[in-house]
């Protein structure tokens, strides 16, 4: 376990030492890029300037929150959502998906960056995504997902040696909202790994009301450690006394240490069923509700 009292200051260091100028760091509002936000703001102060991008593919009601949260830290948003659904029209493949998915993000951080006149880019890279993506697992947006040429002087990582449950217990020592230290993984990707096969708009809504329904049902009564809605394609079904041929929604709900391993969890048959009543209900275009019982490994926690 990393030791805090040593590590905010080394971090805080490193940050000097690595970004001299004027910065801009990546913010989604999840717990590794916050820390990151809070160590580069003791750092260089007023040289900061936090960006957060509105993919298209984040959670329900997630930008608005984040607006909130970071208010008071000269938070710059950015639409973007026609701009990523453009750079994943017409794949399927997830390596290709999630490559897209960081050629954007980068494009857009050296377009704001110049605009800036920042030379340094601050992201939230953590050891299980380094190691993921070199061992050619998965290729995180933020790693193995970005382009061989980058227009920033450096790429600063300050928590990269750290696994996600030593980054909450980085988020506490900083004083960050508990909301902040104890927020479930997300993935950079947002939604598109949670489409199986091509992204469409019509998907990601899918999916975005989905993954809502389960994060109701599920984060406040069992505390997991990762939990959401993916759609995994498509089943026949009836609806109204109409045969249908509609989407299929996989549930997934895990308890994990730091993300490397994961065991499904063995939730109560009432809440599954009314998850699935809601999720039916709620999207027409959704024929059949599944719950993924399988570990990690054998599989990885997201579908893509």
């Amino acid at each position: 376990m990393v030791k805090v009292d040593k590590f905010i200051p080394k971090a805080i260091d490193r940050i000097k030492q690595q970004a001299s100028d004027h910065t801009i760091i990546a913010l989604s509002g999840g717990v590794d890029s916050s820390v990151c936000a809070v160590l580069a703001h003791r750092a260089i102060g007023d040289k900061l300037t936090p960006i957060y991008i509105d993919t298209g593919l984040m959670r329900k009601g997630e930008t608005e929150r984040i607006k909130e949260i970071f208010f008071d830290m000269n938070l710059q948003v950015i639409d973007a959502k026609e701009r990523f659904l453009t750079a994943l029209k017409g794949l399927e493949d997830p390596e290709e998906k999630r490559k897209a998915v960081g050629e954007a993000f980068i494009r857009v951080f050296e377009e704001e960056a110049k605009e800036l006149s920042a030379e340094y880019l601050i992201q939230g890279t953590i050891y299980p995504d380094r190691i993921e993506s070199e061992g050619g697992i998965k290729s995180h947006h933020n790693v193995g997902g970005l382009p061989s040429v980058v227009d920033f002087k450096a790429i600063v990582e300050p928590i990269d040696d750290l696994y996600k449950d030593e980054v909450r217990e980085v988020a506490r020592a900083l004083d960050l909202p508990e909301e902040i230290c104890e927020r479930m993984p997300f993935p950079g990707p947002g939604l598109s790994v949670r489409v199986v096969g091509e992204v469409t708009e019509e998907l990601v809504e899918v999916v975005r009301e989905a993954n809502a329904i389960v994060e109701e049902e599920l984060v406040e009564k069992f505390h997991p450690w990762q939990t959401f809605a993916a759609v995994v394609g498509k089943g026949t079904g009836v609806k109204g006394d109409v045969r249908v041929h509609g989407w299929i929604v996989a549930v997934r709900a895990v308890g994990s240490r730091d993300g490397m391993t994961a065991e499904a969890m063995e939730l109560p048959w009432d809440v599954l069923r009314k998850i699935e009543s809601r999720i039916t209900a709620a999207i027409p275009s959704v024929a059949r509700v599944v719950y993924d019982i399988t570990p990690k490994p054998p599989a990885t926690i997201e579908f893509e």
